[in-house]
């Protein structure tokens, strides 16, 4: 069985993480979601998350993809040597790294989206030495980033996609009544 981890911390974007976390669950894959602060998580608009892991014991080794939800929360995200760390370990055993909104500029600051094909909150987009998309999520390999929010379903489809293959991601599309 695949395993997903997913990392937040106090002001992560409520929409990407609760949206990408349940497609995920929908196709039956196991999502962990791990604390930064080693407790709770209060995202932007206020909703808590409880019961996570702490971000101390999280053994890259366990999953085969990486989570990284934005919101206001990528800044400590992109600061904390456990994160890029990793990122790292992901990218090097080329397992599914996949961040949305603000958190892709955490990618494009490490250098992993030169020469990629990527997306991210059109504002915060710089050259990261890649080819900027505008789309609502990308996929370039083992990368897998989205836009904004409102791309949170697409995005979340786009992880099992790359996962479980294109018939489960319009199993769970049809499940959903996706248009």
């Amino acid at each position: 069985m695949k395993k997903v981890c997913l990392v937040l911390t106090d002001g992560f974007e409520e929409a990407e993480a609760v949206a990408t976390f349940a497609i995920l669950r929908r196709a039956g894959l196991v999502v962990d979601i791990y604390s930064l602060t080693q407790g709770d998580a209060t995202g932007r608009f206020g909703l808590t998350c409880t019961a996570l892991k702490p971000f101390s014991q999280l053994n890259g080794a366990d999953y085969d993809a990486l989570v990284l939800p934005g919101g206001p929360q990528y800044a400590a995200l992109e600061k904390s040597e456990g994160v890029q760390a990793l990122i790292k370990e992901f990218i090097s055993a080329h397992k599914v790294v996949a961040a949305i909104c603000a958190s892709p500029t955490i990618l494009g600051h490490a250098g992993y989206l030169k020469g990629k094909n990527y997306t991210c909150f059109t504002s915060m987009n710089e050259d990261f030495g890649g080819h900027f998309t505008g789309q609502y999520t990308t996929v370039d390999d083992n990368i897998v980033t989205g836009q904004s929010a409102a791309a949170s379903i697409d995005f979340g489809f786009a992880i099992v996609e790359k996962l479980l293959g294109p018939e489960k991601a319009e199993q769970i599309k049809k499940s959903v009544y996706y248009r």
